[in-house]
């Protein structure tokens, strides 16, 4: 039970290192309204219509 406790710890260890090397990383969740950026604003219509 304790390698499993070691492990997770060890795990999540590296995936914030990880996450915080990466540079500007949002883990805000949706962004709706002014503050979405422009790209993630667009329609799908739109975008499937750029290809």
């Amino acid at each position: 039970m304790w390698k499993i406790v070691v492990g997770f710890i060890a795990f999540a260890a590296l995936a914030l290192y990880v996450l915080s090397k990466g540079g500007d990383i949002d883990m805000s969740g949706e962004k709706h309204g002014a503050e979405s950026p422009p790209a993630a604003a667009a329609p799908a219509s739109e975008a499937s219509a750029a290809k």
